[in-house]
């Protein structure tokens, strides 16, 4: 393990890494031996020199995410072992190859305590995505770990970081497979298929974090008519299918999800007739939908990856969420969600609140929904917990 410089805290600001915090901010730092470069292994101490935590320096607000709050080496060895815990908290879930899913969320960053690093798994490929330079320095590490952890069922491990390291960092990295190749066709998700084309596509292929309520949304949806808004790969679509819905519209503004969106129909089904896509905005197409649906789903990408947007994205909340309750038919039922971290589930909330008012409509709270449990939410690090969800009866 090389450590590269010594941090030293300010007087107080230790007090949020003695809680565990997984990120210490750039104004909390009072002085640094030595000069570390992004990506840097650093020891973090108080004015005291006690020490709390290592972790990898960045240049940035975020400038120390904390990989070990204890005196360790942050060898082979550690990332193997975090690594192995994360694998065995989804094969205790029972994600790992049951009978009707082979697709999960591997490391789930500060969730799984290695901050900075996601890996999706798909039928024995794993997307890594690395969002720290400290990560990516560590990448050799993970892959082989990820081998020695996951054994015969890994075929091939794609690194897809090229836009979501730091660009000014000028690593050099460029997306492609850094262990074998992969064959797989579909995602199967609850036995229903879906194509996952990392290669090309948003996050890592497939947004595996609405597995749980895409299953939830079926529940309600015989002979319903369903609109889904925003839809990408059609994961509400198709679940809204299976479960007997009388019709489905799905929306996206990119006419390549609604073309994805369709192959994951005739994936699915033989007779597609109930089903109906269209690339258009989203205002746009609910401009006049009046009584036409009474099950609509809003999806709708990050509205605000930061606070300096904080109030904007909540009026976009309000707007859409509006138009949406103002639309659908009475006794009809809205799934609606934001997967912006800076807005909190308080926030939400109030945002549909608001907009339930200005639409005049009756409207109760049936289900309250985050991300599922292959996401987890470490309890220091409340930021993790993004994906916020309400499902609302509409009279």
């Amino acid at each position: 393990m090389n450590i590269s410089a010594k941090i030293i805290l300010k007087s107080g600001k230790d007090q949020s890494v003695r809680r565990y915090h997984p990120w210490i901010f750039s104004g909390a730092i009072k002085k640094m031996h030595g000069e570390p470069q992004e990506g840097d292994l650093v020891e973090v101490y108080d004015n005291k020199d006690e020490l709390l935590a290592i972790g990898h320096y960045a240049i940035g607000s975020i400038a120390i995410r904390v990989l070990t709050f204890d005196q360790e080496e942050v060898d082979f060895e550690f990332w193997k072992k975090r690594i192995q815990n994360a694998f065995n908290l989804r094969k205790m879930l029972g994600l790992h190859y049951q009978n009707d899913n082979n697709t999960y969320r591997l490391v789930h960053a500060e969730g799984d305590l290695l901050p900075g690093l996601i890996i999706d798994y798909y039928d024995g490929t794993a997307v890594v995505q690395l969002h720290s330079v400290g990560m990516f320095k560590e990448l050799n590490n993970i892959v082989e770990a990820l081998k020695e952890v996951i054994g015969d069922d890994l075929k091939a491990i794609y690194n897809k970081s090229e836009a979501t390291l730091p660009f000014k960092a000028e690593t050099g990295v460029e997306n492609g497979y850094v262990y074998g190749e992969s064959n797989i066709e579909w995602a199967l998700e609850y036995g229903n298929k879906f194509k996952v084309n990392w290669e090309d596509g948003q996050k890592t292929g497939f947004f595996i974090d609405q597995r749980e309520n895409r299953k939830l949304l079926g529940q309600y949806s015989k002979g319903r008519k369903v609109l889904n808004m925003f839809g990408y790969t059609g994961g509400f679509s198709v679940y809204a299918m299976k479960e007997g819905a009388e019709l489905v519209h799905s929306e996206d503004s990119s006419k390549l999800a609604i073309q994805l969106t369709n192959e994951n129909i005739d994936l699915n089904f033989e007779d597609t007739s109930r089903h109906d896509a269209f690339a258009v905005e989203a205002f746009e197409y609910m401009k006049d939908i009046k009584d036409k649906y009474d099950m609509i789903v809003l999806d709708p990408p990050a509205f605000a990856k930061h606070q300096k947007v904080l109030h904007n994205a909540l009026q976009g909340y309000k707007r859409l969420n509006q138009r949406a309750l103002e639309q659908i038919a009475p006794g009809g039922i809205l799934f609606t969600f934001s997967c912006s971290q800076a807005v909190s589930k308080e926030n939400f909330r109030k945002s549909v609140f608001v907009a339930a008012a200005n639409a005049n409509r009756k409207v109760r709270i049936l289900h309250q929904l985050t991300q599922p449990a292959d996401h987890p939410v470490s309890i220091y690090h409340p930021e993790g917990e993004y994906l916020k969800g309400l499902v609302l009866y509409v009279e």
